[in-house]
């Protein structure tokens, strides 16, 4: 079976790079998924047999790495993604009440996709490891919290705004 998901020329040689980095192919696993990753902006089903095939390992060697990581998507997502805590801490501080006031904001449901396509969220039941934060969300790769609903607002409102300028 063939793939439709091939490295761009640049992301090729930054392929042959990490390459270089690691005595065995299957060592550059994470790397690779990484550049897949940020070149198409998730691991579809193509990419994972593409990647496969680069490192010559199988294709359920790829899949168990993405399915352990959660940082790797593995269906379209908005140009910027949130993930709400939703562990003992952040519940504990109300993460509920964001979560019902995302569902407002942002007009879909946790897992879905804004029509702009701006943003996709999800709540996560997985610490995200900042508890001091409670509750707290990720944006991208950055955290945030203790989170209100104007605390929120104000997120998205920068984010969008640094969109805008762009």
């Amino acid at each position: 079976m063939s793939s439709s998901f091939e490295f761009t020329s640049e992301n090729q040689d930054r392929f042959s790079q990490i390459l270089s980095r690691y005595p065995y192919k299957r060592a550059a696993m994470l790397p690779t998924l990484h550049l897949a990753h940020q070149q198409n902006g998730y691991i579809s089903p193509e990419v994972e047999q593409y990647v496969a095939g680069l490192l010559e390992v199988s294709l359920v060697d790829v899949r168990e790495i993405l399915t352990f990581y959660t940082l790797f998507f593995q269906r379209p997502m908005g140009r910027h993604h949130i993930r709400l805590c939703k562990s003992i801490s952040c519940w504990i501080r109300k993460a509920d009440r964001i979560e019902e006031y995302l569902v407002e904001r942002l007009g879909v449901a946790s897992g879905e996709i804004t029509k702009n396509g701006n943003f996709s969220w999800e709540a996560v039941p997985d610490c995200l490891g900042a508890c001091e934060l409670a509750p707290m969300m990720q944006l991208d790769k950055d955290y945030h919290g203790p989170l209100t609903p104007d605390k929120v607002d104000q997120i998205l409102e920068v984010v969008s705004d640094s969109d805008s300028k762009v």
